[in-house]
């Protein structure tokens, strides 16, 4: 038989981290291998239990989710790491992201979901639900009414053609694969050839973190102000 994922719980919250505990125990996929209270307990927790998924709460005390999720990214790169937040769209989660992170999902995700999105980030794939990923781009990305041309410094990431950029404009409006065939008119195998070339060069492993480089590059135009979150 396959042996279970093993994960490590990572929240402030003594209630939440028990709480979390108790939905993953009963799946025999899984593993909860142990629990930690801030980001600074977690690595070190991580060097020593080994876990395959640290599912990982934003906002903590001493060492936060993100410097966490980056340090782990650092020393334990075979560790992936599922951030967890209150508010899904706050710039922490997007941080996250940018650290290293597999994935992020609200706190309010059914334990089905929530096992099925661990055991996603352990096969190495992103685990960052549809209606998420629009709402990142709803909270971030302003999309200019007339595009522009293929901006130069966008283009010149990584050596991107225009027609990529062009695509990578298109998934960072939030259109997936079949809305890209529509938009410009070419085959479904073509668009996907065109995003893992896009991936490639950009050093991205999914559609999120091609929308947040869209975003950082000024490809698009981010929004003024996101507000301030606890998660």
């Amino acid at each position: 038989m396959t042996a279970p994922v093993k994960v490590l719980i990572v929240d402030d919250q003594p209630l939440v981290r028990r709480g979390l505990s108790l939905i993953l125990s009963p799946d025999p996929s899984l593993e909860v291998v142990g629990e930690a209270g801030d980001g600074e307990q977690a690595v070190v927790l991580a060097e020593r239990l080994r876990p395959d998924v640290v599912v990982m709460d934003i906002r903590m005390p001493v060492l936060d989710g993100v410097a966490a999720t980056e340090r782990l990214a650092r020393v334990l790169p075979g560790c992936r790491v599922l951030a967890l937040s209150t508010f899904d769209m706050d710039e922490y989660v997007v941080a996250a992201l940018r650290a290293g992170a597999y994935g992020f999902l609200p706190k309010d995700v059914s334990p089905e979901e929530l096992g099925a999105a661990i055991r996603t980030v352990h096969g190495g794939e992103a685990a960052v639900a549809p209606r998420l990923l629009t709402r990142l781009i709803a909270a971030y990305v302003r999309v200019p009414a007339a595009p522009p041309p293929p901006a130069p410094e966008a283009a010149a990431a990584g050596g991107l053609t225009p027609r990529e950029v062009e695509v990578w404009r298109l998934i960072a409006t939030g259109l997936d694969n079949a809305g890209i065939v529509r938009e410009l008119g070419i085959s479904a195998s073509t668009v996907k050839n065109y995003i893992t070339s896009i991936f490639d060069k950009l050093g991205v492993r999914d559609r999120a973190q091609a929308v947040i480089a869209a975003y950082e590059s000024g490809l698009v135009t981010a929004r003024s102000g996101t507000g301030d979150q606890a998660g």
